[in-house]
């Protein structure tokens, strides 16, 4: 047995998950009710990456503000651009599939009794509101825009605090990253779980009546993903934007694909940066960010089941109203939470721009709950995968102008 922990543990952990992967899709096929009782891997990997995630960001945040020495420059400016450019881009591809392929769908219900936001300017307040959450209350809701605000201002506020006080918040955020360390250690046996869990409650009969919805949308991801990213990143790096793609597709995107949730996949992102050998001070702040307001994914989930929407009720839509859509789009995005689902409800905020009433709207909600089992598992990975991209390309751009190789390390 010790021996084969060892063997097992000179495998790479994304050779690992591809393995509990696998495993997963067989037991669910093979032995249904018998793998049932595996479920409990996934909900407990995906609780624990949950729990963890916001003790997290709180001390890496206040250890990287309050240790930061003055003169030492941050990416944050050329990242926050990055974010919203890919964001809005993605938004604004979708649009235009969608009118190249427009889609008809059949409007369900099954959404009536969650509730949608007013509108942008409710977004935008709910954003400013988490803002000044109670601390307390945000690190028990993982509400990571007031983590990040009460982060900040303590770490600022402990920049002269004496050396000893410095040490013990360190110490403290090591210790942290090394229990993410541990919880990322069991991602095969969640990823299973996980997999088990998504063939046996949704099955894939419920998808199959909205094919052409589901290519169009999941196109739209890797459209993004593939060719959009990779071009921002070559405009920003200047070599081979792939490695750097590939690398957190692989290392990134599949553990987001699977826990559906980019404030799950913060400790995930945080490890890889650091494997990328990023700077800790910035990376720390960006991640937990970008698990907010880096929504690509959500961009295009918005605009493809919206101009759905608007197809199937025969709606006209002009250039102008379309470019307003991407830029919809890329703003609800921003207000989605970072959890599974999260994006489906701005879509009512989307169709208000084309008169689609509220009722109609929460049924295309409805639509998306049902596809969700493979809409919000890419979406999730296109949105958590960035983040890490993102806040790569910013620091590798800087570096570059100043005169350093830059040098991607392989994915495990």
């Amino acid at each position: 047995m010790k021996q084969l922990f060892k063997k097992w543990n000179q495998i790479s952990l994304v050779m690992q998950i591809a393995i509990g992967l696998i495993i997963g899709i067989l037991l669910a096929l093979l032995v249904p009710e018998g793998a049932k009782p595996l479920v409990i891997l996934g909900s407990l990997f995906v609780g624990a990456l949950k729990a963890i995630a916001p003790i997290l960001v709180l001390f890496l945040v206040m250890s990287a503000i309050a240790q930061h020495k003055k003169g030492h420059q941050t990416n944050m400016r050329s990242i926050i651009v990055l974010y919203l450019l890919g964001t809005f881009l993605a938004g604004a591809v979708a649009v235009i599939v969608s009118f190249i392929f427009p889609v008809n769908i059949t409007l369900v219900k099954g959404a009536e009794d969650l509730t949608a936001p007013g509108g942008v300017v409710e977004v935008l307040k709910t954003l400013l509101m988490n803002v000044v959450d109670n601390p307390v209350k945000a690190i028990y809701n993982a509400n990571y825009i007031g983590i990040l605000a009460w982060a900040l201002v303590l770490g600022y506020a402990l920049k002269s605090a004496s050396d000893t006080t410095k040490t013990f918040i360190t110490n403290f955020s090591d210790a942290v990253s090394k229990m993410v360390a541990w919880v990322i250690k069991f991602a095969p046996l969640g990823i299973m779980g996980l997999v088990i869990e998504s063939i046996a409650t949704n099955g894939i009969e419920s998808l199959l009546s909205y094919g052409k919805l589901l290519a169009v949308l999941i196109g739209c991801m890797f459209f993004v993903v593939l060719v959009v990213n990779p071009i921002i990143v070559y405009a920003n790096i200047r070599q081979n934007p792939y490695p750097l793609v590939l690398t957190c597709i692989k290392e990134s995107g599949i553990t987001a694909f699977f826990t559906r949730s980019s404030a799950a996949n913060i400790p995930v992102n945080m490890k890889l940066c650091d494997k990328l050998g990023l700077d800790k001070d910035t990376y720390s702040v960006s991640i937990p960010l970008g698990a907010t307001v880096n929504m690509a994914g959500a961009a295009v989930t918005i605009s493809v089941l919206t101009l759905a929407a608007v197809h199937t009720l025969n709606i006209h839509v002009d250039i102008a109203t379309a470019i307003i859509l991407s830029v919809l789009s890329a703003v609800c995005a921003a207000g989605a939470s970072g959890v599974a689902g999260g994006s489906l409800l701005l879509i009512p905020v989307a169709c208000s721009l084309f008169g689609i009433p509220n009722d109609v709207a929460m049924q295309v909600v409805g639509v998306g709950f049902i596809i969700g089992v493979l809409q919000d598992s890419f979406e999730t990975a296109i949105n958590s995968s960035t983040d890490v991209l993102f806040t790569a390309t910013a620091e590798f751009r800087k570096r570059r102008k100043e005169g350093k190789k830059i040098s991607i390390p392989k994915a495990s």
